[in-house]
């Protein structure tokens, strides 16, 4: 088969031959690893618009047509059939679906885990009650690998050893974000409960007290299950290719995906949803009204309506519709109910049928209805970054093994554009 090639033609240079390449769902890319090396010309891609990082098999966005798929499986498919978050992780991370022996097995795993080592109290006791909830857990998560110093230089070709530091990850994390959320309030820490699934244990962690256990019903937990399987992985997102590159200088697992909780705590990642429910609290306490927020989006260079639209996506964000309908089921069977999501169904109700919200690509995204899920469960506003990285470790995890498993990776060091002054002589003094 002939290999196609792209030709790029510069003022004042030769042609130059790029090999094209081609992914499994017909994506084309031009490769220009050898472009400034051989012709010393730089492209330029402010925010890797245009850009792909790597090669990676673990998830796929078609953003035209509203798809994502975990390692083939549409998430649409994965969430009919139940599939758990801890099904979800073993799957981004060693590729096929976890056989009934490999789902007991980590399942067992994840519960021997999920223990912090004592002295991790002392760094609890340290923080102030006020600290940034993503901030606690980017340090507890480093904090916490110091106690398994055989685990911070793990070979991702060894499946048991780093199996084991992945559960702890996984694990651990949610254990670290219920201790954290308890400090905040002043609460006593609620050890986990082996008997527990990974979901009802984290809840019984959260809002357990010394005087009244808490035992979440089977809706609760399975609205978090699909909460953190559809969080679970989303290809090169800021913070999944902040845990790339900080893994390809290699860096260790823990320190990697510490930088990616890093990465995720902008409002612009993972705290998007908070700023949709700071809208529909606007408008609930009459700050603000829908028509007017509306208005003032379409205006040119207008306000962005928090939750509309997608890098990606150019239609409804699928992860979207599947959480607008897990609020709905979860309202409705928990006896509950929320003023903000009359709010958010007239707000997406409005847009949708407004031809310049179309015309734009913008669309509900997950953020829309996730924050509305999570309030629902209890979780407070300032927990919800740490849930998204709750669900995001499992992919972050499988993203540091794909690149250290790479043998063509190299570090990441992307070029720049140099727009400074020219060099110039020191004045004399």
């Amino acid at each position: 088969m002939k290999t196609l090639q792209a030709e790029l033609k510069i003022e004042g240079y030769e042609p130059i031959l790029l090999p094209v390449v081609h992914g499994t769902e017909g994506e084309i890319a031009v490769d220009i690893t050898d472009l400034y090396r051989k012709w010393k010309v730089l492209t330029c891609d402010p925010g890797y618009m245009s850009t792909g990082s790597c090669y990676s098999a673990i998830s796929f966005i078609d953003g035209e047509q509203g798809v994502l798929r975990y390692r083939g499986y549409n998430v649409a498919d994965l969430a009919k059939k139940k599939v758990s978050f801890v099904e979800t992780a073993w799957l981004l991370i060693n590729g096929e679906l976890p056989t009934k022996e490999e789902r007991a097995y980590f399942r067992e795993l994840l519960t021997t885990q999920e223990i912090l080592h004592e002295g991790m109290l002392k760094f609890f006791d340290a923080l102030p009650p006020y600290g940034d909830p993503m901030a606690i857990l980017a340090a507890a998560i480093q904090c916490s690998s110091l106690y398994h110093p055989d685990l911070r230089s793990i070979d991702p070709r060894n499946q048991e050893a780093f199996m084991m530091a992945a559960a702890k990850l996984i694990s651990k994390v949610r254990t670290i974000a219920a201790f954290s959320y308890k400090k905040s309030i002043g609460m006593p820490f609620e050890y986990p409960d082996p008997s527990l699934d990974y979901c009802s244990n984290f809840l019984h962690m959260m809002f357990s007290l010394p005087y009244k256990r808490y035992m979440a019903p089977p809706i609760v937990v399975e609205s978090l299950n699909l909460f953190f399987m559809l969080h679970a992985d989303h290809e090169q997102n800021c913070s999944t290719s902040t845990v790339r590159m900080v893994g390809s200088s290699r860096a260790n697992l823990f320190d990697s995906v510490s930088a990616g909780i890093s990465a995720l705590s902008g409002p612009l990642h993972g705290g998007a949803n908070r700023e949709v429910i700071k809208m529909f609290k606007d408008i609930y306490e009459g700050k603000k009204t829908i028509p007017k927020i509306i208005a003032a989006a379409k205006r040119k260079e207008g306000e962005k309506i928090p939750g509309l639209g997608h890098r990606v996506y150019r239609t409804y964000d699928p992860r979207a519709a599947i959480l607008k309908q897990a609020v709905s089921r979860l309202v409705e069977e928990y006896h509950t109910s929320d003023p903000l999501l009359p709010i958010a169904q007239e707000i997406e109700k409005q847009v949708l049928g407004d031809e310049y919200f179309k015309e734009k690509n913008l669309y509900p995204n997950i953020d829309f209805y996730s924050g509305i899920l999570l309030r629902a469960i209890g979780i407070e506003e300032d927990m919800f970054t740490v849930m998204f990285a709750i669900a995001r470790m499992a992919g972050w995890i499988a993203h540091w093994r794909e690149g250290a498993l790479d043998r063509n990776a190299r570090i990441m060091r992307p070029r720049q554009i140099y727009v400074g002054l020219k060099e110039r002589p020191v004045p004399d003094r």
